[in-house]
């Protein structure tokens, strides 16, 4: 016998039909002599609703706890109507709501970004056990939250994927399950690309990654309470199986996708090369970075301006990289000249979250201002953010930014 935790999205619930097709699937796992979970969001775009119905009705003037309580309903609606569902399918089953006595998820007081307790919500996960070795199948609301006072509290934008991972961990399930309205992740959008396939696993760096930049198939930020133990995928309620193999999620949320800061150990030097409207040259910088390829020559960072390129490379390749891509200015119409520049110290710092943490970069960058540290170049994506400094001032920024991090 195996626990299982099944999370149905608001798509994949979003009519009756498909409700009763969700609640067959979890039925069917349950006869087959395995334990189940179901956590469900809100019906397709109920949220957005309920979001659209309080900005006409009250307006700016609504408090956060008033907005929780209201966004709630969604979750309300659905994990009764799953639950009665799966009982007239001849199953016993209990719908569980931040309101019943064996609730399991706990946060902080914030109504709609609340922070997990993990020890209480570990602690109160008994009660969902008690009701699995009775043979009950708990529905349990996605997205809320139980805060100190009692008041329910939401876990913001993807919650449901944080609650399906966070009881997979409290439970000690031997798997989740993320139920959505596509087969599994696809190599590309297969909207757009009619050749896109299905991938048979993919690890969870790259499903962060790949969520953190526009993929719908799980919120970026459940991953982070994903437990190594436990395996996990990504299947589509089109089968009406949750035995269907679909995307496995491979490996634990690893150290690297933390928040943390590293100095790179050895000089960076800048290389500038110059023309003109080089940005208008199809080819030109694939030229440039192909030739250093070619010599097994890596770069760290680039940027491109419309009249020159910038790299910066290891200090002992920059010498070689240097005469490479002079040998091209000079026999290249587009290119006027390049420089070999002066000595640069590397910082990188990653986060999953500074795709939602605003004025990040200034936050980071402020410090180094104070303490009249030069940023001679920076660049950012939604999960990282380099600086290159100039090598003197390189140890002092890197302690200055991850005091900034604590």
């Amino acid at each position: 016998m195996e626990l299982v935790v099944a999370k149905f999205g608001g798509t994949s619930i979003g009519n009756g039909s498909k409700i009763k097709k969700a609640a067959q699937s979890v039925v069917n796992e349950y006869m087959d002599g395995n334990k189940v979970v179901v956590v469900v969001s809100a019906i397709n775009k109920t949220t957005d609703d309920l979001e659209k119905l309080i900005k006409e009705s009250v307006g700016p003037s609504v408090s956060d706890k008033q907005k929780a309580e209201i966004l709630a309903m969604g979750e309300f609606t659905s994990i009764r109507v799953f639950s009665a569902a799966i009982e007239a399918l001849g199953v016993k089953s209990e719908f569980i709501d931040p309101y019943n006595e064996n609730w399991p998820i706990h946060t902080d007081s914030n109504s709609l970004n609340a922070e997990i307790d993990f020890d209480l919500s570990e602690e109160k996960s008994n009660g969902i056990k008690d009701l699995l070795n009775q043979g009950i199948i708990p529905v349990v609301c996605g997205f809320l939250g139980k805060g100190k006072d009692g008041e329910i509290t939401t876990l913001g934008r993807g919650g449901s994927d944080i609650s399906a991972f966070l009881l997979g961990h409290c439970l000690e399930a031997n798997e989740v399950i993320i139920v959505t309205d596509v087969d599994g992740v696809m190599s590309t959008d297969p909207n757009k690309i009619e050749s896109a396939l299905k991938l048979d696993k993919i690890s969870v760096e790259e499903m962060r990654d790949l969520a953190t930049h526009g993929a719908q198939v799980l919120h970026p930020h459940a991953l982070k309470y994903k437990d190594p133990l436990i395996k996990a995928k990504i299947i589509s309620f089109e089968k009406g199986n949750l035995s269907d193999k679909g995307t496995e999620i491979v490996g634990p949320f690893g150290a690297d996708m933390m928040d943390s800061s590293s100095l790179y150990p050895d000089t960076i030097k800048i290389l500038a090369i110059v023309g003109e409207n080089m940005l208008e040259k199809p080819g030109l910088l694939s030229l440039l970075t192909s030739t250093l390829a070619k010599n097994e020559i890596n770069i760290f960072g680039i940027s491109a301006g419309q009249n020159s390129v910038t790299m910066f490379l290891n200090k002992k390749d920059a010498n070689d990289a240097y005469h490479l891509l002079h040998n091209l200015v000079l026999n290249s119409d587009n290119l006027s000249s390049l420089s070999l520049g002066k000595d640069i110290a590397m910082v990188t710092i990653v986060s999953p979250d500074f795709i939602n943490t605003p004025g990040i970069i200034s936050s980071i960058t402020e410090p180094l201002r104070k303490n009249n540290i030069n940023i001679v170049e920076i660049s950012s994506s939604q999960t990282a953010i380099v600086l290159f400094v100039e090598w003197e001032d390189g140890e002092k920024a890197f302690k200055l930014i991850k005091e900034v991090l604590k």
